[in-house]
């Protein structure tokens, strides 16, 4: 007697405001056209409750809005699957077979606990160095392993994800990918970003406002307090320190910075779990060592 192989289930977590509803309704329908695997599915509205969704989504409101990362984990727990994809309101799959694709990686891979697709303009815009997570992002097309994410489209596993513990709630936005894949890492797991399997975004540069300043600053220092060895977080923030303070260019950019250090200094960040000395040392080994 034969059996039908089971097919891959993900539990996915799509985050919106409610401001692009037309987005959001195009990466709906992306991830229901997916084959070869079943979802689960829950948009969580961030400050509002989700409405007018298609059939088989689920809606989940939240009623102030809790940040990025509270926002995300806020859905976790609402789906079911052993792999966890998770999609922003303006990304989408532009093919039938993504989440396949990746589900087979992790299928080949039992040491596999998160990866990040490469992400391309839909309209051929060049993408932002931001998306490619290593130090040489000249060839987005090549895979590597990877010790941060982009955040807006990441697909992992449902035991590594609680290994991290989710993400890092209190960062509110900025840099919770980084964390989230340091945690993947000291869980025995490595991180993989894809260049072959692609998800798309609009090539947009982000606002520069005064809180994007602070957050990235503050974020810095907490990413180093929660997460790294005493003088490896030291290193950490001090080679941030210039570099970032290279790259400013306005006096309120500095202003922001110097006030975002300094709360990333005195405020409660949450629980610490310094990774261990052999994390840092495979993370070294696969090329990118958590100090810079």
């Amino acid at each position: 007697m034969t059996t039908t192989p089971t097919k891959p289930r993900y539990g996915v977590v799509v985050l919106t405001m409610g401001t692009r509803r037309s987005d959001l309704q195009r990466g709906l329908e992306s991830l229901l056209s997916q084959q070869g695997v079943e979802l689960d599915v829950v948009v969580v509205g961030n400050g509002w409750s989700p409405t007018d969704l298609p059939d088989g989504v689920r809606a989940h409101g939240l009623t102030t809005n809790r940040g990025i990362p509270a926002g995300r984990n806020a859905g976790v727990d609402l789906v079911r699957g052993d792999l966890l994809f998770f999609l922003d309101d303006d990304a989408r799959l532009p093919v039938p077979s993504v989440l396949a694709e990746l589900a087979e990686l992790f299928g080949a891979d039992a040491a596999l606990g998160l990866v990040q697709p490469r992400v391309v303009d839909p309209q051929g815009r060049p993408a932002p160095r931001r998306w490619t997570p290593r130090l040489r992002a000249s060839d987005p097309s090549r895979s590597s392993p990877a010790m941060s994410v982009w955040e807006g489209a990441v697909a992992m596993r449902r035991e590594a994800f609680a290994y991290a513990d989710g993400w890092p709630a209190p960062f509110w936005y900025a840099h919770e990918g980084i964390e989230l894949a340091w945690r993947v890492w000291d869980g025995g797991w490595h991180v993989r970003y894809d260049g072959e399997i692609e998800v798309e975004h609009p090539a947009i540069i982000p606002t520069r406002h005064p809180e994007f300043y602070r957050f990235q600053a503050r974020n810095r220092v907490w990413l180093a307090r929660r997460n790294l060895p005493l003088p490896v977080g030291l290193v950490y923030v001090l080679a941030w320190a210039l570099v970032g303070g290279l790259r400013l260019r306005s006096r309120s950019a500095v202003r922001e910075t110097v006030r975002g250090y300094w709360l990333g200094l005195t405020e409660d960040c949450g629980t610490r779990r310094p990774m261990s000395w052999r994390t840092i040392w495979r993370m070294t080994r696969a090329g990118h060592p958590p100090i810079i």
